[in-house]
C-alpha cells in the first residue's frame, strides 16, 4: 500500500524509495547497450552501483555472444545476483571513501583485462559514483600510504567533488582517460550512473574513460588551496607537469561512446511525479546544490518559514525537494579518547536544519544519500519533524553540540530517527525533502 501524507516519516521514505528505483541499473541498463562487436566485449567498471550494473549487463547481453571482464564496488554493495543468470562478469570489492589494498588490485585487475584488444573487440565500462576511491592505483612516487593521507585530508577540508576528482585524476595510473588510453585500439562504450552536480561524465568517478581537461597546475593548486602535504617528489611531478592526463583533443576519442542513463535530475523528477500523482505541489530546487551541509540546511529551512508564512513563490501544502553534493568540513573540537565524528553530510544537513526550523511547526524532512550509506556509518540519512529539538532536549542532547563535534549520527541515532536502508547498488546523489503541511 503507497503511503499517505498523513503519515509522514513513511511517506517520505516513499519517496526516497521512489526517487532511488528510477535509478536501479537493472531499469535502464539494457536500453542504452551498443550491439555486440564482431570480436571479444570485455566489460570493466567501479562504483557503487558497479555491481549492479555488471548484473544488469549480464542479463541484456545476448548468451551467444562472448562477454567477460571484472568490476568493482564498494565492501557488502555487491547485490544477489538474478535468478537464471549465469555469472560472466567477476565482481570484486574494496575500500571506500579511503582507497585500500585491495581497490590497487581491482585497478590493476582492470588495466590487465584490457590489454591486447584489437579495433574489432569491445570494452564497455560501466562507471558510477565512488570509482574513485576503489580504484587506488597511484602515481611512481606515491605509495598507497601516502594516498590515504591525501584523500583522508581531502575529506575533512570540505573541497567539493570536482575539486577532489582533479587531484584523484592526476595522482592516479588509471583515472582521467588512462584507462581508455590502455584499452586501444578497441572502441570504449561507457555507461554512466551520475552522481555529481552538472553530470559531467570527467568527474563521475575521475572519469577513467573519458578526456579530462584539467591540467597538473589545477591538482596542485586545489592540494595548496586547502594546505594539503604532497611528498617532495610528487609535488615536483606535478610542478613539472609529469602526470598529464588525456586531452579532449587526443584522438582516442573518436572511439569512444559516453552514455549517461540515470542521473540526479531523473531520480528527482520521478520523486516529484510521485508528490503530484498525491495531489499536492512539489518544488525542485535543483539537482546540483553544493556548500557546506549546514548552511545549505539554513537556506532550506528559511525557504520553507518563508512558505510557511505564505510568502513567496512556494505554496503549502508541498513537497520542496533537493540534491547535489553537499561538504563538511570538519573543525571539531577535541574529542574524547576513541571518539571521532560520526555522520556523514545527510545527517549534518539533517541536524542543522532542525537547528535552523527551530521547531517550526508543520514541518517535516527526510535528507539521504541515494546509495543507502551516509559517509561512513550504517545509515543513509536522517529525518526531522517539528519536535525533534523538544525530544533532544528530553533525553538531554544537545544540538548544537552535535553539529559542533559533527555527530549527527549519535544525535539522531539517540532519538530513532535515521533511516537505514542498507545499500542500494545505485548513487545518485544526495536526496533531500521538506513536506510542508
Amino acid at each position: 500500500m503507497t503511503p499517505t501524507p498523513d503519515t509522514p516519516r513513511e511517506w517520505l521514505t516513499h519517496l526516497y524509495r521512489t526517487a532511488v528505483e528510477r535509478a536501479q541499473p537493472a531499469r535502464q541498463l539494457a536500453a542504452h547497450l551498443p550491439p555486440p562487436p564482431r570480436g571479444r566485449t570485455v566489460v570493466v567498471g567501479a562504483g557503487k552501483a558497479a555491481g549492479a550494473m555488471a548484473h544488469a549487463l549480464e542479463a541484456a547481453w545476448p548468451a551467444q555472444a562472448p562477454l567477460s571482464g571484472c568490476v568493482v564496488t564498494r565492501y557488502g554493495h555487491t547485490p544477489p545476483r538474478p535468478p537464471g543468470v549465469p555469472p560472466r562478469i567477476d565482481v570484486l570489492e574494496a575500500a571506500h571513501p579511503v582507497p585500500d589494498a585491495a581497490g590497487v588490485h581491482a585497478a590493476q585487475r582492470l588495466l590487465a583485462s584490457v590489454q591486447g584488444l584489437g579495433p574489432d573487440d569491445l570494452v564497455i565500462a560501466l562507471i558510477s559514483g565512488g570509482g574513485s576511491a576503489l580504484l587506488g592505483l597511484p602515481v611512481p612516487g606515491l605509495d598507497l600510504p601516502g594516498l590515504q593521507a591525501i584523500t583522508r585530508a581531502l575529506l575533512a577540508s570540505g573541497a567539493s567533488i570536482h575539486e577532489m576528482n582533479v587531484v584523484r585524476k592526476h595522482l592516479s595510473r588509471i583515472q582521467g582517460g588512462r584507462l581508455a588510453l590502455a584499452a586501444a585500439p578497441a572502441p570504449v562504450w561507457t555507461l554512466a550512473i551520475s552522481d555529481v552536480p552538472g553530470d559531467d561524465p570527467a568527474v563521475i568517478a575521475s572519469g577513467p574513460t573519458v578526456a579530462d581537461a584539467s591540467t597538473d597546475a589545477d591538482a596542485l593548486a586545489v592540494l595548496d588551496r586547502y594546505g594539503i602535504a604532497l611528498p617532495p617528489a610528487v609535488r615536483a611531478d606535478l610542478a613539472a607537469g609529469r602526470h598529464e592526463t588525456p586531452k579532449p583533443d587526443h584522438p582516442r576519442w573518436a572511439m569512444c561512446t559516453v552514455r549517461l542513463i540515470a542521473t540526479p535530475h531523473a531520480a528527482l523528477q520521478a520523486a516529484a511525479a510521485e508528490v503530484e500523482r498525491l495531489g499536492l505541489r512539489a518544488y525542485v530546487l535543483g539537482d546540483a546544490l553544493e556548500g557546506e551541509s549546514r548552511e545549505v540546511a539554513r537556506v532550506h529551512a528559511g525557504l520553507a518559514r518563508y512558505a510557511l508564512q505564505g510568502r513567496g513563490p512556494l505554496r503549502p501544502p508541498c513537497v520542496i525537494l533537493s540534491g547535489g553534493e553537499t561538504t563538511v568540513t570538519v573543525r571539531a573540537p577535541a574529542q574524547a579518547p576513541g571518539q571521532r565524528p560520526r555522520g556523514g553530510r545527510a545527517a549534518e544537513f539533517a541536524l542543522g536544519l532542525a537547528l535552523a526550523l527551530d521547531g517550526a511547526p508543520g514541518v517535516w524532512a527526510l535528507a539521504a544519500d541515494t546509495d543507502g550509506i551516509d559517509g561512513t556509518e550504517d545509515n543513509a540519512g536522517a529525518f526531522v519533524t517539528p519536535d525533534t529539538l523538544a525530544r533532544a532536549r528530553a533525553l538531554g542532547l544537545s544540538a548544537r553540540d552535535h553539529l559542533d563535534r559533527h555527530d549527527s549520527y549519535g544525535f539522531f541515532a539517540a532519538l530513532d530517527d535515521l533511516l537505514v536502508t542498507g545499500p542500494t547498488h545505485t548513487n545518485v546523489n544526495d536526496f533531500r525533502a521538506l513536506w510542508l503541511r
